[in-house]
């Protein structure tokens, strides 16, 4: 049986069951690759990153500056930011989008 042949066989059921599966794996993408986690997560390690950084500064380091340890000031900011974002992301996680009635009329009229 060819490709044409075998998918025009495919019972309701079948094509019912593969769109629910792409729309779980689409909700689970959302999820995943949402923003504020990447976000989130990049100013946390950098903050650790820089706030080490600005810990272990010499006294030559902090005049340079003016007498400030931006290195540790610079480094707390980005911590504060990025916990910020994943308190965010937990608090309010990505909600899938709902099945509209012209989905699921669609779904329907592929059942048929």
């Amino acid at each position: 049986m060819s490709e044409p042949e075998n998918t025009a066989h495919r019972s309701g059921h079948d094509v019912q069951r593969e769109v629910e599966e792409l729309q779980s794996k689409s909700a689970t993408a959302a999820r995943i690759f949402d923003l504020r986690r990447i976000i989130g997560g990049l100013f946390v390690l950098y903050g650790i990153i820089v706030t080490i950084t600005g810990i272990t500064d010499s006294q030559a380091a902090i005049d340079k500056a003016q007498g400030v340890n931006i290195n540790l000031w610079t480094g707390i900011g980005m911590l504060v930011l990025g916990v910020f974002f994943l308190v965010w992301l937990k608090l309010r996680p990505t909600v899938p989008p709902q099945e509209t009635e012209s989905d699921q009329d669609t779904a329907s009229s592929l059942t048929r």
